[in-house]
């Protein structure tokens, strides 16, 4: 399932630090360096005629909860005709570094709002990023005991709102298979370039066929 495309419709990008990428939060056209920046770029000079806009709206080291309280501002005041979402990651690490757990009640419970409210408000398209981490250590790979309810509760939500999923977590688990882990993510969390490149094509792949 793609999403469909229509004349001068509106991307938004939201989510964390993989998403923001240093796009300054200074005007909507700044699109960071990283995925999102590759993927609407690639959009743009494929589908030129359509004249998309590309909004960058992720904020670095946001959790679900943080998205939620800026969602009036940074989603339904823009009105996109697309919501592109990736958070997870920041609900995890938090519990082994500093024992500040997400619980996955609270977790289903705010990214459920953000989704009743974006669909009831606007009903554009959305599409939800899996979060992800790379095993490049043993103390990382014992983050999935978080991480992986967070996926399937991202699974669960995409199928409640009938949304497009991206696996960016089963991709990197495969592309794992062909380069070390920290080839795409040197700390496991956060992308290469070529890391940044192989979502962009993950995600063009998923959203619209290219």
């Amino acid at each position: 399932m793609a999403i469909t495309l229509t004349k001068n419709m509106t991307i938004l990008f939201q989510g964390d630090s993989i998403t923001d990428c240093g796009r300054g939060q200074v005007g909507e056209g700044e699109m960071g360096y990283g995925y999102a920046y590759m993927a609407s770029s690639w959009m743009s000079a494929r589908y030129a005629e359509l004249g998309l806009r590309f909004m960058n709206r992720g904020i670095s080291g946001d959790r679900i909860e943080g998205i939620a309280r800026r969602w009036d501002r940074d989603c339904i005041r823009l009105k996109p005709d697309v919501v592109s979402i990736l958070a997870g990651v920041n609900n995890t690490w938090p519990r082994y570094l500093n024992d500040d757990a997400t619980p996955d009640d609270s977790f289903y419970n705010d990214y459920y709002s953000i989704l009743k409210k974006t669909r009831d408000t606007l009903n554009p398209q959305i599409i939800l990023c899996e979060p992800f981490i790379l095993h490049i250590s043993d103390d990382i790979m014992a983050w999935r005991d978080d991480l992986d309810p967070k996926i399937e509760i991202m699974r669960k939500l995409a199928t409640e709102f009938d949304a497009l999923l991206v696996p960016f977590d089963t991709m990197f688990q495969e592309a794992s298979k062909r380069a070390n882990p920290s080839y795409w993510a040197t700390d496991g969390v956060h992308p290469t370039p070529a890391g940044h490149a192989l979502m962009a094509q993950e995600w063009l792949t998923c959203v619209s066929g290219l």
